[in-house]
C-alpha cells in the first residue's frame, strides 16, 4: 500500500508468543505496530493457513487482528495494561490471503479508571473498509497484572519500554 505515512515503530518483546503479535509463533500473524501519535497502525498479509474459504482470510484471524490493534491502541493511549471484554465486529467485504491489508485503532472513550472503548478498521489495497470493529476493554496497571498472574517480568519490562515509546 502507498499510503504508509511516517509513523513511529511500537517495539515488541522477540520472545512474545502471542497468536496475534508474537514474532516467536511461527504459525501466528507476527503483526507490527506504530502510530501517529494519535492512531495506531498496522500492514500485514494475512498468510495462505489462516484461509477460510477460497483465497479468503478466516473472519475468526480478522477479528483477531481488530482486537489486536484496538489494545495496542488503548495500550499506548492510556500507558496501561488491557484484557477485551467485549468486540462487536462488522464484515463489509472480503479480504484476500495473500494480498496487504492497513489496520487502524483509536482510542474512542474512556469510560472510567477501569474501562476503555477503542475502534478498528481493516481496508484493502484499494484503500476500502473491509471489516470494522468497536471493542471494550479492561484496563489494569501492571501491578495488578503481576498479582494476578497474566504478565510475568519480562513482559513487564517490555511493557514500560512500550509506554515510553
Amino acid at each position: 500500500m502507498s499510503d504508509k505515512p511516517a509513523l513511529k515503530h511500537l517495539p515488541n518483546r522477540a520472545e512474545n508468543p502471542c497468536f496475534g503479535c508474537g514474532p516467536a509463533n511461527p504459525s501466528g500473524l507476527r503483526m507490527q505496530f506504530a502510530t501517529d501519535g494519535e492512531a495506531v497502525y498496522s500492514w500485514l498479509s494475512v498468510p495462505p493457513h489462516l484461509g477460510g474459504w477460497h483465497s479468503l482470510a478466516h473472519g475468526g484471524v480478522l477479528f483477531t487482528i481488530l482486537d489486536e490493534v484496538m489494545g495496542r491502541a488503548i495500550i499506548y493511549s492510556r500507558k496501561t495494561l488491557v484484557m477485551t471484554k467485549s468486540v462487536t465486529m462488522d464484515f463489509q467485504k472480503p479480504v484476500p490471503i495473500g494480498r496487504e491489508i492497513k489496520t487502524t485503532a483509536r482510542l474512542l472513550e474512556i469510560r472510567s479508571e477501569r474501562e476503555s472503548v477503542a475502534e478498528a478498521f481493516i481496508y484493502n489495497e484499494a484503500g476500502e473498509i473491509c471489516a470494522r470493529a468497536t471493542g471494550v476493554f479492561a484496563t489494569f496497571p501492571k501491578e495488578v497484572a503481576s498479582k494476578l498472574g497474566i504478565a510475568d517480568d519480562a513482559m513487564l519490562e517490555w511493557f514500560d519500554s512500550y509506554i515510553r515509546a
